[in-house]
């Protein structure tokens, strides 16, 4: 590819009018801006986030450092903190012509704000202002220092009242869980409180006992009703109450009561023990009737049977056995009652049990909720008495703002060079988007190019002592211009619309330059 420089070269001082154009008003622009911006002043402020002097494991404490810094910047970049700030130390010149939400735009894009933290490192922030003067930079990052260190007090302190008031109250409504609890238990035991799990074995021994002497009733029942029909079988066949085989002599009326009365004892004795007041009776009955017998033992007393006598006998001893009948089976149906309803309480009791171990159960968790609840409190106690006396964690200042004695910026050769820079890139881009635009043919390299053939010859086009005076003439005074329209343009924009130095600000901001 061959390079034509005196083509390039031509269209180069052609074009070279618009070009200065462009780069004179971009250069003009960023050197004005520089020369005029005000200064800017920068201070800033460290603060560190103390670790906890005194160590607890508790809700209250457990907030990450980061986490806090994050919650008190939100709060400290509040639209009310930024303008309260901003009308105390005058912050901006024209305020009074500043909306509210403008105000605190600008302050926003003023202020900086880092945190730097990591495993194992420390935790910073630092708060930085930029402004026109530095004692109003160093003012408003004092303030931002003291929002800061407020904030985070009314932060621990609200966080811990926050843990002991919860604490308190999961306390109060576990304690008040546990007298429920306990009533409903109490409740429970009362109504069933004859098939409870706590007594089961007495009951079973108990019941046991009952199956015993039901046995035994059982049997005296069936010996006396035994008894009972051997007395009227041997009264019917003998009219007495002796057997046939007995001695043909008849007794005497006492001697009947006298074995009607041993006959009586025998059977006492085997119901009742010794000592029984009935079987006392029947002893001294029996001592009487045997005293009588032996102060007649030598009269002759041979009377015939008195059959109303011996059936007098008969009636006294079935109705003495018909009376222990009666008592047997009282105590018969009394033990019957008395089993029925240990049966009753015995199979209740399995349900009762499961229930009863459902509440118990309840009442374990409820307590153990309410023993981690107590703990959680007095680690909460614990946290506030920390907090009040400053042991806990905490943010500290390292390093307060300082008043700046020199400004911070703008970047007058920054802006100046990217000025220049801007103006150059618009001076080049122009001249090569118009050569890529022109499509026309203007050399011979082109019409060989373009359609594929070979020129025997090119003729240029030759211009006359006029012509090319008049081309020269018209470059050089289309330059002058330039050199002398864009300084008046940039002068009545300055003067008449707005100042560069704000314009200039505006496309800073918009771009980050600084």
């Amino acid at each position: 590819m061959n390079f034509d420089l005196r083509f390039y070269c031509s269209l180069f001082l052609r074009r070279l009018p618009v070009m200065t154009a462009l780069l004179l008003i971009c250069s003009g622009v960023g050197v004005v801006t520089a020369l005029k911006l005000p200064p800017i002043y920068s201070t800033s402020a460290r603060m560190l986030v103390e670790a906890p002097q005194i160590q607890i494991d508790s809700a209250a404490q457990n907030v990450e450092a980061a986490e806090q810094l994050q919650v008190i910047e939100q709060q400290l970049m509040t639209r009310a903190n930024l303008i309260d700030i901003a009308q105390k130390w005058r912050v901006f010149e024209d305020m009074q012509s500043m909306t509210p939400d403008a105000i605190a735009s600008e302050m926003r894009s003023s202020t900086r704000i880092r945190r730097t933290s990591g495993r194992g490192e420390a935790t910073l922030m630092t708060i930085q202002f930029s402004g026109r003067t530095g004692q109003i930079v160093a003012n408003v990052v004092n303030d931002y220092v003291t929002l800061v260190l407020e904030e985070n007090n009314t932060f621990r302190q609200e966080r811990v009242r926050n843990a002991l008031s919860f604490f308190q109250q999961e306390v109060e409504r576990l304690n008040s869980d546990l007298d429920s609890q306990s009533a409903r238990i109490v409740s429970f035991k009362n109504d069933n409180s004859t098939a409870l799990p706590d007594d089961l074995v007495y009951r079973q021994g108990r019941q046991t006992l009952l199956l015993e002497r039901l046995s035994d009733l059982e049997s005296d029942r069936s010996r006396l009703v035994n008894q009972r029909a051997e007395m009227v079988a041997i009264f019917e066949a003998t009219g007495s109450l002796r057997p046939a085989s007995a001695s043909q002599r008849e007794l005497s009326p006492e001697e009947q009561q006298l074995n009607a009365a041993r006959l009586e004892l025998q059977s006492a004795l085997s119901v009742y023990s010794e000592t029984h007041p009935r079987v006392s009776l029947l002893q001294k009955q029996i001592e009487q009737l045997e005293g009588q017998i032996g102060a007649f033992s030598g009269v002759d007393n041979t009377n015939t049977e008195d059959q109303p006598g011996a059936t007098s006998l008969l009636d006294i001893t079935l109705a003495e056995i018909d009376q222990r009948l009666t008592e047997v089976d009282r105590d018969i149906a009394t033990t019957n009652e008395e089993l029925t309803r240990l049966e009753a309480s015995i199979s209740a009791t399995a349900a009762n049990a499961i229930a009863l171990e459902g509440l118990q159960r309840e009442y374990e968790n409820i307590q153990t909720q309410y023993n981690s609840a107590v703990s959680d409190l007095n680690q909460a106690r614990m946290g506030e008495r920390i907090e009040v006396n400053s042991q806990g964690q905490r943010i500290s200042v390292i390093e307060n703002a300082s008043v700046p004695q020199d400004p911070s910026g703008p970047g007058r050769t920054k802006i100046a060079v990217s000025g220049v820079g801007a103006g150059l890139g618009l001076a080049g881009g122009f001249f090569f988007l118009l050569e890529f635009l022109n499509r026309t043919i203007r050399r011979p390299t082109e019409l060989r190019s373009r359609f594929g053939i070979v020129p025997l010859a090119s003729i240029p086009y030759m211009e006359s002592r006029r012509e090319r005076t008049m081309r020269r003439t018209i470059l050089i005074t289309a330059f002058v211009a330039v050199l002398i329209s864009v300084p008046a343009i940039l002068y009545y924009i300055d003067t008449q619309y707005m100042p560069l130095e704000l314009l200039a600000n505006k496309i800073i901001n918009r771009l980050g330059i600084g």
